[in-house]
C-alpha cells in the first residue's frame, strides 16, 4: 500500500511538472507567434511599442566612422531596456551603411535572444537636383540618386520583412526651409505610389506601411500655400501621416508662446520653467491637431503619428543663454515626460528625437544644439529624462563604449537645477 502511494505521488508530481513545462513551451510559442504577426498597423499607436529616432554615429564624421555591429547592438540593448520597440532611421545611401547594419544587428540579437523585439521605420532620403553641391539646388527636378535610394530601401525591407514595418519616403523633403535639398510634392507622390504599386504586385509585403515624414507645415498644418493637389494625393496614397513638430526650435523662430507672460513674472524660477514647458507641449499639440484637421478633411481614414520631436540639452546659439534660453536637461525631462504621457494616452506613436547624442551634425561646434538632442550622452550617461530608469536598474550590466550607464550630474538634481535657464522674456521676435 505504501509503495503504491509513493508511485501515485510520483506520477502526480511528474504530471504537474509536465503540465508546467508544457505551459512554458506554449507561452514561448505564443510569444514567438505574436512577434511574427506584429505589423505597422498593430505597432503604431500602441503604447507598449514606444518609438524613437536612432542614429548610432559616435564620431565627428559619418563617412569615415561608421558604428560597428557590436556598437549598434550595445545601443539596441539600451533602447530595448527603455521599452523602445520601434526605431526610425533616415537613409540607405551606399556610403552610409548605418541602416543596413542596424537591421543586421537586430537580426543577430533576435537570433541570440528569442525575447528581443525591435522593429524599424526605414527612411529613404530624397533630394532635389544639385542638392549638397556648389550648384544652385533645382527644387523642380529630383536628384538622380533617389531611384537608387528607393531600390535599396525595397531590398532591405524584403531582406528583413520581420523587422522593417514602415518605409518613409524622404525626411523633411517638402518643407521649403530645407533650402539645400527640398523637392516639390509631386516627387514624393511619385515614390509613394511606386512603393504602393510594389505592394499590390506582391514585391513588397502587403502589411508594410508607406509614409513620408515631414514638417507639420508640409502636411497642411500651417501655411495654406502647402495645401496643393499633389499633397492631397499624397495624403490619400500613404498608409499614415508622419509629422514633425518642434516647440524647441520655435522658441527662437516663433517665440510668442515661449516668453514668460506678465501674469507669471512673480512666479518662482522653477514654476516659470514648468509653465513654459506646458506651453511647449500645447504648442506641439496645436500643430498636431491642425495637421489632423486638414488631413482628415482630405481622407478621414488616415491616422497621424509624430515622426519627430525633441529637445536639446546644450546650445551656444539661438536656444542658449544669449538666445531663447530653452536649453537644458531639466526642460528636456519635462518635455519628454509630458509628451510621452499625452501621446501614449491618445494612441499616437512618437518617434522622439533622439536616443543618443551625435557629434557629426555640427562637427565644428561641440556646443551646437544639433549635437545634443539625445537622451544619452556620447559616453552613455543617462540624461535627466531617464534618470528614473537608472534608479529602476533597467540598464544593469549594460554599457556603451565600455562605460556603465550612470546619471548625468552624478545624479545630483541640485547641480542640474543650477544649469536651468528661465525663458528669455525680452527675446526679440
Amino acid at each position: 500500500m505504501k509503495s503504491n502511494f509513493k508511485l501515485l505521488v510520483t506520477i502526480l508530481v511528474l504530471s504537474i511538472g509536465f503540465a508546467c513545462s508544457s505551459k512554458k513551451v506554449n507561452t514561448t510559442v505564443v510569444k514567438e507567434e505574436r512577434k511574427k504577426e506584429m505589423t505597422a498597423a498593430k505597432i503604431l499607436g500602441n503604447p507598449d511599442y514606444l518609438a524613437i529616432s536612432y542614429g548610432g554615429y559616435r564620431e565627428k564624421s559619418r563617412e569615415d566612422n561608421q558604428p560597428t555591429i557590436p556598437q549598434l547592438k550595445e545601443d539596441l540593448k539600451l533602447m530595448h531596456a527603455m521599452g523602445i520597440r520601434i526605431i526610425r532611421t533616415y537613409n540607405v545611401q551606399p556610403k552610409l551603411p548605418h541602416a543596413a547594419n542596424v537591421l543586421e544587428a537586430i537580426h543577430q540579437l533576435k537570433n541570440e535572444d528569442a525575447s528581443f523585439e525591435m522593429y524599424v521605420m526605414l527612411g529613404a532620403w530624397i533630394d532635389c537636383l544639385n542638392a549638397w553641391t556648389d550648384k544652385a539646388p533645382n527644387h523642380e527636378v529630383e536628384s538622380a540618386q533617389n531611384e537608387g535610394e528607393i531600390a535599396r530601401a525595397v531590398a532591405l525591407a524584403n531582406k528583413y520583412p520581420d523587422i522593417v514595418k514602415v518605409i518613409a519616403v524622404g525626411n523633411e523633403a517638402m518643407v521649403r526651409w530645407a533650402a539645400s535639398y527640398f523637392v516639390r510634392p509631386n516627387i514624393i507622390l511619385k515614390w509613394v505610389n511606386h512603393l504602393q504599386k510594389l505592394k499590390k504586385e506582391n514585391k513588397l509585403s502587403k502589411d508594410l506601411w508607406i509614409t513620408c515624414s515631414d514638417d507639420f507645415a508640409s502636411w497642411g498644418g500651417g501655411d495654406e500655400s502647402y495645401r496643393v493637389k499633389d499633397l492631397e494625393d499624397i495624403i490619400k496614397a500613404v498608409d499614415y501621416v508622419s509629422m514633425h513638430t518642434y516647440p524647441y526650435h520655435n522658441s527662437h523662430y516663433s517665440p510668442d508662446f515661449w516668453k514668460v507672460p506678465k501674469y507669471e513674472q512673480k512666479l518662482s524660477k522653477k514654476d516659470k520653467v514648468n509653465s513654459a514647458m506646458n506651453r511647449a507641449l500645447n504648442f506641439a499639440k496645436n500643430q498636431y491637431y491642425n495637421v489632423s484637421e486638414y488631413v482628415k478633411s482630405i481622407d478621414s481614414t488616415k491616422t497621424i503619428h509624430i515622426g519627430e520631436t525633441g529637445w536639446a540639452t546644450i546650445s551656444d546659439g539661438h536656444y542658449g543663454k544669449d538666445g531663447s534660453r530653452a536649453t537644458d536637461e531639466y526642460k528636456q525631462g519635462l518635455y519628454y515626460n509630458l509628451l510621452r504621457e499625452w501621446t501614449n494616452k491618445e494612441g499616437i506613436s512618437c518617434f522622439y528625437f533622439e536616443a543618443f547624442d551625435e557629434q557629426w551634425k555640427d562637427a565644428q561646434n561641440a556646443q551646437g544644439s544639433e549635437n545634443h538632442f539625445g537622451l544619452f550622452t556620447l559616453k552613455g550617461e543617462a540624461k535627466f529624462p531617464i534618470w528614473n530608469l537608472v534608479d529602476e536598474g533597467v540598464f544593469k550590466d549594460l554599457k556603451r563604449g565600455g562605460n556603465p550607464i550612470i546619471k548625468t550630474f552624478n545624479g545630483k538634481k541640485d547641480a542640474l537645477m543650477k544649469t536651468v535657464l528661465i525663458p528669455n522674456t525680452e527675446y526679440p521676435k
